[in-house]
C-alpha cells in the first residue's frame, strides 16, 4: 500500500475579475506522504498561498473558483462510507474531496486537515482569548467523533450522549472544560511560557513569534492528518524563525502529521522539506528531493533563486555578486498570457523554442523524481542542459551546502 496520504492531480484555480479571468493556478500536481515535509517554494505571486487553500477548499466565491482537479485523500473510513455512492470517487482507501458533498468537506477542514495562516494577528479574532480560540477548535475536533464519516477525535469522545446533553441543557456552553484544559496544554506545546495565564490574553497582548506560536497551537488542536504551513515565519526576526522551525519539526516527529509547507524562504525550506516544489506562474516548474532541487537545479528559475542568496560563509573579497533575477512575475490574466514559457523573458538561459511552445514537464536524466518544466532538461534542448554551466553549478552547490549547513546549526 502506498504511504501517500494525499494525491494533487491538475489542480486549476480561477479568479474572475472586471479586468478578466487570472489564471491563479495551473495544472498543479504534487504527493504528499505520510509524515513527509512537501516544500512549495517561488516568489510572491507565484502561486502558493492559492494552491495551499485550494487543496482545503477555501477558495473565496466569488471571485475565485476551483474550475479542474482532483484531491485525493486517503481514509479507510471515509472511503468505506462513499463506497457504495455513485457521486464520490473512491479508489481503494483514497478518496476524491472535490466529489465529496460541500459539508463533508467543511467537516474534514476542521479534523483532517488545519492551515497556519501567515498573518496570525489578522486570523485571530480580537474580541476573544486567544485560549478560547484554541479550546473552541479543540471541542469542533471532539464533536467531530459523533459523526462517523469525519475523522474521529484522537484528544477524547463526544457521542450522542454528549449531543443530546448540549441540545436539551444551553447552560453547558459550547466548550467544555475539557477543552479549555487541553487549550492551555496545547499552548504549554508550543512553548509559551506561564500558559494557564496567557490562554486568558487576548491577541493583541501577544508577541508576534508568540502569537504565531498560538496558531500553530490552534492547528493542532483538530489533530491533523495534513498541517498547511503557509508562509509560518513571516515577519519574524531570526532567531524567532529558528525557534518556530524547531518546533514544527518537533510536532511533525512526535504527531506523525505530514506538512504542505509554503514559503518563498529557500532556508526554511533547506531547514524542513524533504521534497521541494518550485513554484512560478501559478505553475510547478520543478520538483524532487531537496538536494537534487538545492545541488542539481534543472529549471534556469530556481538556478536563479539560488544565485539570489547572499553568501556569508566567505571573506567579502571572494564573495560573487548577487545575481538576482530580473524583471517581474508576469501577469496572470488569461488573455495576457501565450502559449509559451512562462519565464521566457527574465531566462538568461532562453532559446528560440521557449517562445514557440509551452514545455512539458521532464525527468532529468539518472535523478528519479527530480522533473522540470523547461526544454535544456535532456530531449531537444541543448545538450546537457541547464546545469552543465560549471561555474553556475558550483555556485548552486555551494549555495546548497549553506542553506543545509544552516538547517543543521
Amino acid at each position: 500500500m502506498s504511504d501517500d496520504v494525499l494525491r494533487v492531480r491538475g489542480l486549476t484555480t480561477r479568479y474572475f475579475t472586471a479586468e478578466g479571468q487570472i489564471n491563479a493556478v495551473e495544472d498543479v500536481s504534487f504527493d504528499l506522504a505520510a509524515g513527509e515535509v512537501f516544500g512549495i517554494v517561488g516568489e510572491s505571486g507565484s502561486g502558493k498561498s492559492v494552491t495551499g487553500r485550494s487543496v482545503i477548499d477555501l477558495i473565496e466565491s466569488p471571485p475565485g473558483r476551483i474550475v479542474d482537479g482532483e484531491v485525493w485523500y486517503r481514509s479507510e473510513d471515509l472511503a468505506s462510507a462513499f463506497a457504495d455512492s455513485g457521486d464520490v470517487a473512491v479508489d481503494g482507501e483514497f478518496v476524491d474531496l472535490r466529489t465529496v458533498p460541500q459539508g463533508e468537506r467543511d467537516r474534514l477542514r476542521g479534523t483532517a486537515f488545519s492551515m497556519v495562516f501567515q498573518d496570525p494577528l489578522t486570523s485571530f479574532n480580537p474580541s476573544l482569548t486567544v485560549g478560547e480560540q484554541i479550546a473552541e477548535a479543540v471541542e469542533s475536533q471532539r464533536r467531530a467523533s459523533a459523526n462517523p464519516r469525519s475523522t474521529r477525535s484522537k484528544t477524547s469522545d463526544y457521542g450522542m450522549l454528549s449531543f443530546l446533553t448540549d441540545a436539551v441543557d444551553p447552560r453547558s456552553g459550547y466548550v467544555s472544560e475539557e477543552s479549555r484544559n487541553r487549550a492551555v496544554e496545547l499552548l504549554a506545546q508550543v512553548d509559551i511560557p506561564d500558559p494557564a495565564r496567557r490562554a486568558e490574553e487576548y491577541p493583541h497582548e501577544f508577541s508576534g513569534g508568540m502569537l504565531q506560536r498560538a496558531m500553530v497551537a490552534q492547528a493542532l488542536a483538530v489533530e491533523p492528518d495534513v498541517l498547511i504551513a503557509d508562509e509560518p515565519t513571516t515577519a519574524l526576526d531570526v532567531t524567532i524563525q529558528a525557534q518556530l522551525l524547531e518546533l514544527l519539526s518537533d510536532i511533525q516527529d512526535e504527531t506523525g502529521m505530514s506538512i504542505l509547507l509554503i514559503t518563498h524562504n529557500l532556508g526554511v525550506i533547506a531547514r524542513l522539506a524533504t521534497r521541494i516544489g518550485v513554484m512560478y506562474a501559478g505553475e510547478i516548474v520543478e520538483r524532487g528531493r531537496r538536494e537534487d532541487i538545492l545541488q542539481r537545479p534543472a529549471n534556469p528559475y530556481t538556478q536563479g533563486l539560488l544565485n539570489s542568496i547572499p553568501r556569508i560563509d566567505t571573506d567579502a573579497s571572494d564573495r560573487r555578486s548577487l545575481e538576482p533575477i530580473e524583471g517581474n512575475v508576469p501577469d496572470l490574466n488569461d488573455a495576457k498570457l501565450g502559449d509559451e514559457c512562462y519565464f521566457a523573458d527574465r531566462c538568461p538561459k532562453r532559446e528560440p523554442q521557449c517562445v514557440e511552445r509551452k514545455p512539458e514537464e521532464r525527468s532529468v536524466p539518472d535523478e528519479p523524481g527530480h522533473r522540470a518544466q523547461c526544454i535544456l532538461v535532456g530531449g531537444d534542448g541543448p545538450p546537457g542542459g541547464p546545469n552543465r554551466d560549471r561555474a553556475a553549478a558550483d555556485g548552486a552547490e555551494t549555495d546548497a551546502a549553506q542553506l543545509e549547513e544552516q538547517a543543521d546549526d
